[in-house]
């Protein structure tokens, strides 16, 4: 077996010997077991099912969660000439039917498929006509409500035990606590399955956390044009940040969900090929994408999880030379972080509420609905009520958890804008035709980046602000498209539910109230988690994030931003020489703390420490515009 292994790795991959624990999971596989791989990002996880699937007559069906990941490992596979397919949204029922019909007759060895698409009838009764050898299941925390990323459709995984009996599963993750590795074996009907996991530890990679008030000076200090990923929350920074970087001589895209396809690709492609050093990116970017030479991940805004922090930082360095995965945070994180997270979770009461205002919003009698489809616009649902946007979506998600309804999102059809003139020319267009100017100033007010990119609004908000009918928003802006002033996409529905359960209000969720306790108590411990890692300077970071996920004893990095704080008490040379610095410095007139900051060897914290002192004592003060000088006396 081993000697077989060696061959196809070497074959496809060009390497001699696998990683460490690769071929236990192999033989595992290969024996029939069920099994579950816990390795970090970057470890190798895909080799585990692709080496044993092509020592094997038959195909193996990989369960994925992004179309990106799916989209990237079949390109790879391909590459090597190796027969392997996606099937992904969008596509025709006849294109889906000869797709399955290739898997079955085609000689194909990999089948990728996401988990709401192996709820399809079609693709449930093809799949019984396949020689499938494996069932691979990436990204397996998603499957777990305790999860870092949990995601509903993956807890019917599971049925496709009842549909192919005698197929093992593998399930892969990079990041799973003990509870998580638990809830994975237990929701995907592991039958005594064979756990393999590596220790969490990234040698090579260095976890700083730096606390700073002006995080885009950080940046400059931090990025050369070496490789690195920028995580953010919102569309909006990354457009920001990139610009801001290119402004200051470093090379950087910005890449979010609300991009053409087109752009995403070129940009990426940019990005991989090191045209472009820096990938300013919401959350989701990097999943599966392999680039080895990522130098340093930063988080601008507080991870939501220790679990998304560890996966997203564990793309630096993934060539096993030295890298940095660095939070730049203030005290003003902790606030958004909270009301981000924590104020919009929704309670009992919230989803009892939501509940009882959807059945009236599609006119649901007492007892009935179950088995129902509606379609939904979330928009206008969520304005119809006066409700808080944020809170009714994980409201909605809840109900959909907890198997009452069934929400799909159609994300392909928003309502979205993108504007087509430039400022200037935009003023005079509206000054010639004031009819639309109403309507134009309220978008411009309410959604940023509408000059870069098609935004998603909100068509029923954006009607009343501008206290115009929807219908002849919808008017102005179709004319305003066919005159290409703007670009203009409308979707009636961004969403259908499907009632699982008959309408019987608070006695349809009181059932599961425990859940949804249970589910934000667990939310509250996630931030809570990360809260105490940044806040923790005692530990080294390394040791705080092996410990989170059960590690025992780990010992300290000796090169985070805890362990190389070796000058906790700066010495009196130390701040001789941060003095008489400052001073040599600020003979040349005044300089603001980040001139001051870049001027000098030693860390910001302590040289801001030697600046209060010094004002303290008298022999600087400030200027009005909040530059320090020397105080003649």
């Amino acid at each position: 077996m081993q000697e077989e292994a060696l061959k196809i790795l070497e074959k496809y991959w060009g390497f001699r010997e696998f990683r460490a624990q690769q071929l236990e999971v192999i033989a595992s596989i290969l024996k029939g077991k069920d099994t579950l791989t816990l390795f970090p990002t970057g470890g190798g996880k895909s080799i585990c099912f692709q080496v044993p699937t092509l020592m094997q007559e038959g195909i193996c069906v990989v369960v994925s969660p992004l179309i990106s990941l799916m989209e990237d490992q079949v390109n790879s596979l391909q590459r090597k000439n190796i027969k392997a397919m996606a099937i992904t949204g969008g596509i025709s029922y006849a294109d889906l039917d000869r797709n399955l019909d290739n898997c079955i007759f085609g000689n194909y060895k990999f089948l990728y498929l996401s988990p709401e698409r192996l709820q399809q009838e079609l693709v449930r009764e093809r799949l019984k006509q396949m020689n499938i050898n494996l069932i691979a299941v990436d990204e397996a925390h998603c499957i777990s409500q305790w999860g870092h990323d949990f995601r509903p459709a993956y807890r019917n995984i599971a049925e496709i035990r009842d549909l192919l009996p005698d197929v093992r599963i593998a399930a892969f993750t990079a990041t799973a606590t003990k509870e998580v590795v638990k809830d994975i074996c237990e929701q995907l009907n592991l039958e005594e399955p064979e756990i393999h996991q590596k220790s969490f530890e990234r040698s090579n990679l260095q976890y700083d956390v730096i606390k700073t008030e002006d995080k885009y000076f950080r940046l400059t200090q931090i990025l050369n044009n070496e490789s690195a990923i920028i995580y953010v929350r919102s569309r909006n920074a990354t457009q920001e940040i990139s610009e801001f970087l290119n402004k200051n001589g470093i090379t950087a895209a910005a890449y979010h969900g609300g991009m053409k396809k087109e752009d995403k690709s070129k940009k990426f492609e940019q990005w991989l090929t090191n045209k472009t050093s820096v990938m300013v990116a919401t959350t989701a970017f990097g999943m599966g994408i392999d680039k080895p030479d990522v130098r340093t991940v930063i988080h601008i805004d507080l991870p939501e999880s220790m679990e998304s922090y560890f996966q997203e930082a564990g793309r630096a360095g993934r060539d096993s030379k030295p890298a940095k995965a660095i939070i730049l945070t203030n005290a003003g994180d902790v606030p958004v972080l909270k009301n981000q997270f924590l104020n919009n979770l929704a309670s009992v009461e919230d989803v009892k509420l939501v509940y009882r205002k959807l059945n009236a919003y599609f006119r649901i009698a007492f007892g009935e609905g179950e088995n129902t489809e509606y379609d939904f616009n979330f928009a206008s649902f969520c304005n119809q009520y006066k409700f808080n946007s944020h809170k009714t979506f994980n409201a909605l998600q809840l109900l959909d958890r907890c198997s009452i309804l069934r929400l799909s999102q159609n994300y392909q059809k928003k309502t979205e804008i993108r504007i087509l003139l430039s400022g200037n020319h935009l003023d005079n267009y509206l000054d010639e035709n004031p009819r639309y100017a109403n309507i134009i100033k309220t978008i411009l007010r309410n959604y940023g980046g509408v000059f870069e990119n098609l935004i998603p609004f909100n068509l029923a908000s954006v009607s009343e602000k501008s206290n115009i009918s929807e219908k002849e928003c919808v008017k102005i802006f179709e004319e305003l498209d066919e005159k290409e002033i703007i670009e203009f996409q409308l979707s009636k529905h961004d969403a259908s539910i499907v009632y699982l359960l008959p309408r019987e209000d608070d006695a349809t969720i009181n059932p599961v109230s425990a859940f949804i306790r249970e589910y934000n108590n667990t939310k509250k411990a996630k931030i809570m988690a990360v809260l105490d890692f940044v806040e923790n300077d005692q530990v080294c970071r390394q040791v705080q994030l092996l410990k989170y996920f059960g590690e025992k004893d780990p010992e300290p990095c000796g090169k985070c931003s805890v362990c190389n704080r070796v000058n906790k008490k700066l010495s009196r040379d130390d701040m001789n020489e941060i003095y008489l610095g400052i001073l040599r410095f600020l003979k040349n007139g005044p300089k603001n703390s980040r001139e001051i900051v870049a001027h000098l060897k030693y860390s910001e914290g302590s040289i801001i420490k030697v600046l209060g002192l010094l004002c303290e004592k008298g022999v600087l003060d400030r200027t009005e515009n909040n530059k320090y000088k020397i105080l003649n006396k």
